[in-house]
């Protein structure tokens, strides 16, 4: 038999980062004329969580700028709902550097962490 508070807290004991999870959601910009617009809010702060790469970045190299995308996956407590299209920024413990994401599909099947798929998009 698992047992899983065990087995979460030896999980969590890898999070070194910390992420704060940010969503589109609509605001009243103009009370009187009801017109409302969409804003990007933090619905999580400083959340425990280990960053992983998952594959090598694509390089999408023009005469103009240097394209970069990868794929990293996020694991992080299991009670927070995360949507696909959140904005995810991870602040990285060793460096201090924040790297921002875009979220997939969590995938929440274990009670002791979910996997979110996350993609980076930039330029070098």
């Amino acid at each position: 038999m698992i047992n899983y508070r065990r087995h979460r807290r030896a999980i969590e004991k890898m999070y070194e980062d910390k992420a704060t999870i940010s969503r589109y959601m609509s605001s009243v910009k103009n009370p009187d004329t009801r017109v409302t617009e969409q804003k990007l809010q933090p619905v999580y702060e400083d959340q425990p969580c280990k960053l992983s790469q998952t594959g090598l970045a694509r390089n999408g190299q023009t005469e103009a700028q240097n394209n970069l995308q990868y794929d990293a996956k996020l694991f992080i407590a299991p009670e927070l709902e995360v949507q696909q299209g959140d904005v995810v920024a991870v602040t990285r413990a060793a460096t201090g550097r924040v790297e921002m994401y875009t979220a997939g599909q969590p995938f929440p099947a274990y009670s002791s962490h979910q996997e979110i798929m996350l993609t980076c998009k930039g330029s070098a």
